[in-house]
């Protein structure tokens, strides 16, 4: 993977940003120091599938930290990875998470499973929780909202999501829901509770949504 600064240079500046807002100690800086080479592995298999032109330098995956979206992706992928394989130091995955919010408005909590590739534009004010089920090739933009439904007995259910979907600006995926693979998500549509079938467009609010077969190329 290219790196527009130095490799070493993005985990210092890194680590000032939480050292900025955080009291950050010598274990925590040593567990970044640890898991910072497979997080960037996570990145460049991230970055390498995506059709965005602002992620590759000729055929090799580019990793900016001043690409807000490449960043974000990176502060959820360091807080998921730290939150799975040293899972006593959930105090610094929440600094990473905190951080995440400070700088780019997006609401990606470690230990939610996103998939090993997925994408986001503009994804100031997204919310993306809860134990649910993500397909490769997720993308979301703006005011995004995946979450769960509570039930009578006080359980929350998550939706499922299959691959390459896409939410659109404002858009919701609201509990007791499978998403089919290859479906648009219109902006400002609201699926709660209901399943879409795979290559579809859906639009409107539940349960009064329009659905259409996507048009293929």
């Amino acid at each position: 993977m290219i790196y527009s600064i130095e490799k070493p240079l993005i985990l210092e500046q890194l680590k000032r940003q939480l050292q900025s807002l955080f009291l950050v100690n010598d274990a925590e800086l040593q567990i970044l120091d640890l898991y910072y080479d497979q997080v960037l592995i996570r990145c460049e298999h991230c970055f390498g599938l995506t059709p965005n032109k602002y992620y590759h330098q000729g055929d090799e995956a580019f990793f900016s930290p001043y690409v807000t979206t490449q960043y974000t992706i990176f502060l959820y992928y360091f807080s998921n990875t730290i939150y799975r394989q040293a899972p006593l130091m959930l105090p610094l995955c929440d600094k990473l998470y905190y951080l995440n919010k400070s700088l780019n408005a997006a609401d990606l909590f470690y230990p939610v499973a996103l998939p090993d590739f997925f994408m986001c534009e503009h994804p100031v004010g997204s919310v993306i929780g809860g134990s649910g089920v993500f397909g490769d090739g997720f993308l979301f933009y703006q005011n995004c909202t995946v979450g769960g439904f509570h039930l009578k007995d006080g359980s929350i259910i998550y939706p499922t999501i299959g691959r390459n979907v896409r939410m659109y600006a404002n858009s919701m995926i609201i509990g007791r829901c499978t998403i089919g693979d290859n479906v648009k998500v219109g902006a400002r549509a609201m699926v709660k509770n209901e399943d879409i079938p795979s290559d579809s467009v859906v639009f409107g609010q539940s349960p009064n949504l329009i659905i259409k077969p996507l048009k293929k190329s």
